[in-house]
């Protein structure tokens, strides 16, 4: 099992900062995500962990079992890059034996695996095409199977949903979790919100090369969303001036004569607005409103980038 640790890692390109200070740690076993923008240091991130390049800074610590090595053995995972690399005039079955035999599978392996994710993938009709004839979906799933042939330790997906329709990547999804919990550890970079909302289980949000927050989707949402927004409902309408003087309330928004939506004042507990509110009233609903991952990411993204506008300009950012 691998586990790999970032120290402070930073990497420039001339005078554009990819990344700057960057720390975090994944356990096996774990669905970790990169999240941001085009830009944000993703890809430089991924392209540092697997040996491409070298940090300017800090440094990447791997340990599997309990020895530490100083890069991801090849073996040891599957690379899924941003760049996708496979042979266009060549057959899907002739793409996957030539990437498996440099895995060190052997023939019987390459083909119970080959048959085993082409029949996942709904690809079997597929083997003899060459790639070129394939849909931008299949030539994705092809990618994918690619990197699952010499059932790897450690997942490395830079936009992997990419390219693929609604169905396929539901069923990703689930293919994703289902080799998390037999104890694969997966990294991915992905654009699509709500996928990695359902599937992730620590994230890293980044944005021009630094880190925005960290951590379970329930800490993103303290580390960006620290305000308490609750969702009431009285089981009879109510004077909206009665909501407006409960102290625990410091700030509401009228739905209808009967509900509202309310943000939780400083220093006050759940505990003391319930029990205000049941005082005003008597309450049908109560609930905490939740942002989603996509509202988190589009606030702290605007929020960082109208930080950066108005200090004063050092480096850029990219890759």
């Amino acid at each position: 099992m691998l586990h790999i640790e970032a120290r402070q890692i930073s990497k420039s390109y001339g005078e554009v900062a990819a990344v700057q200070a960057i720390s975090f740690a994944i356990e096996p076993g774990q669905i970790f995500a990169l999240l941001g923008p085009n830009g944000a240091g993703k890809s430089s991130l991924i392209r540092m962990l697997v040996g491409l390049t070298r940090p300017d800074s800090g440094a990447i610590l791997i340990r599997q079992q309990e020895q530490v090595v100083q890069q991801l053995p090849q073996r040891s995972y599957g690379y899924l890059p941003e760049d996708r690399g496979l042979y266009q005039d060549r057959t899907v079955r002739q793409n996957l034996s030539y990437i498996g035999a440099l895995r060190g599978l052997d023939k019987s392996q390459l083909a119970a695996e080959i048959d085993r994710w082409c029949t996942r993938l709904d690809l079997l009709d597929k083997l003899d095409d060459n790639l070129s004839k394939l849909s931008k979906g299949n030539q994705q799933k092809v990618q994918l199977i690619s990197c699952l042939l010499h059932k790897p330790a450690l997942l490395i997906l830079d936009e992997p949903f990419s390219g693929l329709d609604p169905v396929n990547q539901e069923n990703l999804l689930v293919i994703l979790t289902e080799l998390r919990d037999a104890g694969t550890t997966v990294l991915l970079s992905a654009h699509q919100m709500a996928l990695v909302e359902r599937l992730a289980d620590q994230m890293l949000l980044l944005n021009k090369g630094q880190q925005l927050a960290q951590g379970s989707l329930a800490a993103i949402r303290r580390q960006l969303s620290p305000e308490q927004w609750f969702a009431v409902s009285f089981a009879q309408p109510i004077r909206a001036d009665m909501v407006q003087a409960l102290s625990t309330v410091a700030e509401f928004k009228v739905l209808s004569d009967s509900a509202f939506q309310l943000r939780l004042a400083q220093g006050a507990s759940v505990s003391q607005l319930l029990q205000q509110l049941g005082s005003a009233g008597e309450l049908s609903d109560f609930s905490r409103i939740e942002p989603s991952l996509h509202q988190l990411y589009l606030t702290a993204v605007a929020q960082h980038n109208a930080e950066n506008a108005r200090q004063p300009h050092t480096k850029g950012a990219a890759a």
